[in-house]
C-alpha cells in the first residue's frame, strides 16, 4: 500500500535511509543512553533495531528500537499490523474482523512496508492551551531531533531545558489522523524544485509588479489600486494558467483579467465605503458626483454621455443646496440613483484605459517568468542536472494520496540562518528575514519529518522553509493584516467533527502553515510538497474519500473548484464527499454558490449567520494568540456534495449536522480576546471583508 509518506517501493527506501545504517552520527536522531540488559531478543527483533532496557521511573523493562526511537512495554512482533505503512493491514498476519473492516470497496496496492516512524507529537506535553487530547504516556526518551537539528534551533545538545523548545506548546492541527483519500498512482512532477537563490529574484520582482499595479491605477485612473485585488488576480490567473511558473501568470488567456478589471471599475470614479452617519453619506455623494464630472470631462466620452452625467451631478448639486434636512437613507438612494445614471457612461470612458492596466500588468508578469527561469536554469546547469528529468513508468492502480513528488533532483543549497527571538523563528537568507513562530517552525518540522524523501538529513530543511515562508509572504503581500482573509481556515473544535461524523481527513484548499491534517492540497507543489502537499487541488483526482474545502474567495477559483468537484463525483462509483465552506454573496448571487445550489449532488445546505461564527486567521502562523480567530463578516454557506456510495457512508444525518453547528458556538478566543489588541485587529479584518464585499456590487463579466 503506498501511503503519504511513500509512492513506490523506490520511494520506500529513501524513507530508510533516515535510519543508522549508512549515515554518519552527526545527522542521527539522538538515541537514549538506557541501561541496557543481557539481550535475550531472537536475532530477528536485534538485527531490526531492538533493545531490552530498564525503566528507572517504572521500575520494569521496556524493548527500544535504535533506528526508529520507537518504545514498547510489551515484546515486539514482527510483521504486526502498522496503521502507517500498511493501512489495510494487508501484510499484517489474521486478526479477528471488526465491523466495518470489510468496507474496502477498492483494491488498493501494497508497498513495502517499514518500521513505523516515531512522532514527536507523541511526545508533546498537554498545556492548558493546547487542542488535542493528551496521549497516554509510553516509555520513552524524548523522542527529538539529534545534534543536527538541535544545532539548526541554535540549542546546545547539551541543555536539555532548551531542547523543549523543539516541542509545541500549542497545537491547532492533528499530524496522527490518517488519509482515507485513495487516487490512482501518478508520475512525479517535472516542476523546477526550489531554490533560495531563484525565490530571492522572484519575490523581488514580485514586489515590483505590486508596485507597477498601484503606478498605473494612481497615473491613469486617480485611486488607489483595490485593497486585496492584486492577489485576487493571481488566485484568477493560476486557474487558466498553463505557464511554468508557480506564482506569476504567464500564459494565460484571456489576457486581460476578469476579476482585476471587475474590482477596478467598481471603484471608478471613487471608492465607496459602507456609512454610517449622515454627515458621511453627504460626504460620499458630493464626492462621487464632483468625480463623476470630473473623470466625464477628462476623457475621450461622446457628446450623449457628457450631456447626460453633467446634467445628473448639477441636478445632485441643485438637491444637496435645496435639502438640509436629508437623512442619511435619502443620500444614500440619491448615490445609488446617480451610479445607475451615471456608472455606465462612466465604465464606457474608462473601458479602454483599465483593459490596458490589467494587459499591462500580465505582460509585465511574463517578462519577470523569463528572468525567473533563466535564472533557475543557470544554477541547475551549473550543478549538472538536467531541466528535463525521465518520467518513470507507474502501475495503473489505485492507492492511498501520497505528499507531491519533484522528478527532476534537488540542486545543493546555499547556506541559510536562523535564530529565536522571543518565541518567533527568524529565518534569513542574504539579509532577507522571514518569521514564524516556535510552535508552527515545529509543526514545519513534523510535516517535513514525515514528507520529505531526498533529504534524510535535513541539510536542506533550512532553505526549504526559507523557500515556503517567502513565497507565502509575497503571495498575498507585505501589509499589515493584506491576505489574511484570503487564508482563512476553520477552527479546531469543527475539524474533530468533521472527522468524527463525516471522515473528513483532507483538506482542499490549505498550506503547510495552516493546515489541520498532514494531508491537503495547497497553492505550489514546489514548496509544498516537501511538507506534505498534494498539489493544487484542481490538479488532484481523487477516486474515494471525504474532503473538506474552504477556498480563498475569489470568484474564478470557486467557479472551478466546482466543476472539478462534480467531474470527480460524476466518474466514480467510490465513496466520495465534499463538504465546502463559502460566504453566501447574494447581491449579486456567485456562480458557484448558484450551481451548488442546482447540483443533483448536493445533499444538504447550512447557512451560519454573519458575526455568529469565527475563522482562524491567515495569518496565524505569525499573530498573537489572541488575534488567532475573528469573526465571519459574511454568511457563511456549507454544502455537503457527494455521490450515492458517499452519501450512504457519510449522510449529513440531522444528529450529525447538530453536532456540527454546536462545534462553532465554541469560540477558538480566549476570554482575553476582549483586550484591545484583539478587538483592534478583528475590526481591521472586518473592515477588509466588508472592502473585500464592495468589490462585488457589480456583475461579473
Amino acid at each position: 500500500m503506498a501511503n503519504e509518506n511513500h509512492s513506490s517501493p523506490t520511494e520506500g527506501a529513501s524513507l530508510m535511509s533516515h535510519s543508522p545504517a549508512g549515515t554518519s552520527n552527526q545527522n542521527q536522531p539522538s538515541s537514549p543512553k538506557p541501561v541496557r540488559l543481557v539481550q535475550d531478543l531472537p536475532d530477528e527483533l536485534v538485527q531490526a533495531g531492538w533493545e531490552k532496557c530498564w525503566s528507572k521511573r517504572e521500575n520494569r523493562p521496556y524493548y527500544f528500537n535504535r533506528f526508529t526511537n520507537q518504545s514498547l512495554w510489551e515484546m515486539p512482533v514482527l510483521g504486526q499490523h502498522d496503521v502507517i505503512s500498511d493501512p489495510l493491514g494487508l501484510n499484517a498476519a489474521p486478526v479477528p474482523a471488526e465491523g466495518g473492516a470489510g468496507e474496502a470497496a477498492v483494491v488498493v496496492a501494497a508497498a513495502e512496508s517499514k518500521p513505523r516512524k516515531r512522532r514527536l507529537s507523541e511526545e508533546i506535553q498537554p498545556s492548558g492551551n493546547s487542542t488535542k487530547k493528551p496521549k497516554q504516556p509510553v516509555p520513552s526518551s524524548p523522542s527529538v531531533p539529534g545534534n543536527l537539528v538541535l544545532k539548526l534551533w541554535g540549542v546546545s545538545p547539551e541543555d536539555k531545558q532548551q531542547a523543549a523548545l523543539l516541542r509545541p506548546t500549542e497545537v491547532y492541527w492533528d499530524l496522527d489522523i490518517q488519509t482515507n483519500a485513495v487516487i490512482k498512482q501518478r508520475t512525479p512532477s517535472q516542476v523546477l524544485p526550489p531554490h533560495p537563490e531563484v525565490e530571492l529574484l522572484r519575490s523581488q520582482l514580485m514586489l515590483k509588479l505590486r508596485q507597477h499595479y498601484r503606478e498605473l491605477c494612481q497615473q491613469r485612473e486617480g485611486i488607489d489600486p483595490p485593497r486585496e485585488s492584486f492577489n485576487r488576480w493571481m488566485l484568477e490567473r493560476k486557474v487558466v494558467d498553463k505557464g511554468t511558473d508557480p506564482m506569476l501568470p504567464s500564459n494565460c488567456e484571456p489576457v486581460v483579467s476578469p476579476s482585476m478589471f471587475r474590482e477596478i471599475m467598481n471603484d471608478i470614479p471613487i471608492r465607496l465605503s459602507r456609512i454610517k452617519f449622515r454627515e458621511e453619506a453627504k460626504r460620499l455623494l458630493f464626492k462621487y458626483a464632483e468625480a463623476a464630472k470630473r473623470l466625464i470631462e477628462s476623457r475621450s466620452a461622446s457628446p450623449d454621455s457628457r450631456k447626460v452625467v453633467k446634467w445628473n451631478v448639477e441636478d445632485t448639486f441643485s438637491w444637496l443646496r435645496r435639502d438640509h434636512s436629508a437623512s442619511k437613507e435619502d443620500y444614500m438612494d440619491r448615490l445609488e440613483h446617480l451610479r445607475k445614471q451615471c456608472g455606465p457612461h462612466v465604465s464606457a470612458a474608462t473601458k479602454d484605459s483599465v483593459e490596458g492596466i490589467c494587459s499591462k500588468i500580465y505582460h509585465i508578469s511574463l517578462e519577470y517568468v523569463k528572468r525567473i527561469r533563466e535564472k533557475h536554469m543557470a544554477i541547475l546547469k551549473e550543478n549538472n542536472i538536467a531541466a528535463e528529468a525521465e518520467v518513470p513508468e507507474v502501475q495503473d492502480r489505485l492507492v492511498y494520496c501520497y505528499p507531491a513528488r519533484l522528478g527532476i533532483p534537488s540542486p545543493p543549497m546555499p547556506s541559510v540562518e536562523m535564530h529565536m527571538e522571543n518565541n518567533v523563528a527568524c529565518v534569513r537568507y542574504k539579509g532577507e528575514m522571514v518569521k514564524v513562530s516556535r510552535n508552527y517552525f515545529s509543526k514545519l518540522w513534523l510535516l517535513y519529518r514525515y514528507s520529505c524523501i531526498d533529504d534524510s538529513g535535513f541539510e536542506k530543511f533550512l532553505p526549504r522553509v526559507w523557500c515556503l515562508l517567502r513565497r507565502y509572504q509575497m503571495m498575498f503581500g507585505v501589509g499589515l493584516y493584506e491576505g489574511t482573509g484570503l487564508q482563512g481556515a476553520l477552527p479546531v473544535h469543527v475539524f474533530e467533527v468533521l472527522h468524527k461524523h463525516f471522515g473528513v481527513s483532507f483538506e482542499c484548499f490549505a498550506s503547510p502553515l495552516n493546515c489541520y491534517f498532514k494531508q491537503y492540497c495547497s497553492a505550489f507543489l514546489d514548496t509544498d510538497g516537501h511538507f506534505g502537499s498534494r498539489g493544487p487541488c484542481l490538479e488532484f483526482f481523487p477516486v474515494s474519500g471525504s474532503f473538506e474545502a474552504n477556498p480563498p474567495f475569489c470568484e474564478e477559483l470557486m467557479d472551478a473548484m466546482v466543476s472539478h468537484f462534480e467531474k470527480q463525483l460524476e466518474s466514480s462509483k467510490e465513496p466520495l464527499s465534499f463538504i465546502v465552506f463559502i460566504p453566501e454573496w447574494r447581491d449579486p448571487p456567485t456562480p458557484a454558490l448558484t450551481r451548488m445550489e442546482q447540483s443533483k449532488f448536493k445533499r444538504h445546505q447550512l447557512i451560519l449567520p454573519a458575526f455568529d461564527h469565527e475563522y482562524r486567521s491567515g495569518s496565524q502562523h505569525v499573530c498573537k494568540k489572541e488575534e488567532m480567530y475573528y469573526k465571519a463578516v459574511h454568511n457563511t454557506a456549507i454544502l455537503f456534495l457527494q455521490n450515492n456510495p458517499g452519501f450512504a457512508k457519510w449522510e449529513p444525518t440531522p444528529e450529525r449536522l447538530q453536532e456540527l453547528a454546536t462545534a462553532y458556538k465554541h469560540s477558538g478566543r480566549t476570554h482575553s480576546s476582549s483586550s484591545s489588541s484583539s478587538s483592534s485587529t478583528a475590526e481591521k479584518e472586518r473592515e477588509a471583508g466588508r472592502e473585500q464585499s464592495t468589490s462585488r456590487e457589480t456583475n461579473p463579466n
